[in-house]
């Protein structure tokens, strides 16, 4: 089991952050997360990597029950990237530096790091078409140079889960194609991580994702199969506006076609 959630709640005062979520990632499962801003989608995330405990209910992250094991530990098992890590970089770092923090989960590097990490930090950031700026400081590289700096790291300690939290935000259509080809390209490795990617683009959800979960208002509105969730009816049941989706190259196409009054 990569994540076991049983109706658990996250609230602060009076107001829920998350209400009653189950939910079940098994191995082998690849998920796409999909909800608008401020549907819980981060909240969610921060949870399973054990920023944040869940007021009730049980959490259980690749086998580890939360209240049962050092949550600092999890964290390396688990390679989450997402724009909001990139605001805690030093900026001054390079790319490789950044690459090699990424196997003990640090921020920043303490002391010279082996010669084996450094020829694996370079080898992920050969993979991912970034070798030519390994040395550049990360404050020089494009928003789409910079994920994949970002990817590399989350790639570094070998995780089991790898959690891709929107990151195509900021890629213009070029970047973004390239990008969402690498993913696919990774998640039929034979020793990929389990994924899990996180939208609020019905487009962005590549075929590799054949589980879907929806959240709304820190809940869950639908899970399973994406293609019985990527239908008109229920994304305008999902979203309230009237849509029409598209299926072109295996992805669905959304647009809105009305707003509510």
């Amino acid at each position: 089991m990569i994540i076991k959630i049983e109706d658990a709640s996250l609230w602060r005062g009076s107001k829920f952050l998350l209400k009653n979520i189950d939910w079940k990632v098994q191995e082998g499962e690849q998920w796409a997360i999909l909800g608008l801003n401020g549907s819980g989608k981060t909240t969610l995330l921060n949870m399973i990597n054990g920023y944040l405990f869940p007021s009730s209910g049980k959490v259980e992250v690749l086998g580890k029950a939360f209240g049962h094991y050092d949550l600092r530990e999890l964290r390396k098992m688990i390679g989450w990237v997402s724009t909001a890590i990139q605001e805690r970089f030093y900026l001054n770092e390079s790319a490789l530096e950044i690459v090699v923090s990424g196997k003990d989960a640090a921020i920043g590097l303490f002391g010279e790091p082996a010669r084996e990490d450094v020829n694996r930090a370079s080898a992920l950031l050969e993979q991912l078409g970034c070798s030519e700026f390994s040395n550049r400081p990360y404050q020089t590289l494009s928003q789409g140079e910079k994920q994949k700096v970002l990817i590399a790291r989350a790639l570094m300690a070998k995780p089991k889960l790898l959690i891709l939290d929107e990151p195509c935000t900021g890629l213009d259509l070029f970047a973004r194609e390239q990008l969402l080809r690498y993913i696919d390209k990774l998640s039929h490795q034979s020793d990929a991580p389990a994924l899990i990617y996180v939208t609020h683009r019905t487009e962005e959800i590549l075929p590799v994702f054949d589980n879907a979960l929806l959240m709304k208002d820190g809940k869950i509105f639908a899970a399973g199969r994406r293609d019985d969730l990527m239908t008109e009816e229920v994304m305008e049941e999902f979203l309230d506006v009237s849509v029409k989706l598209d299926y072109k190259d295996r992805r669905h196409w959304m647009n809105v076609l009305a707003f509510p009054e």
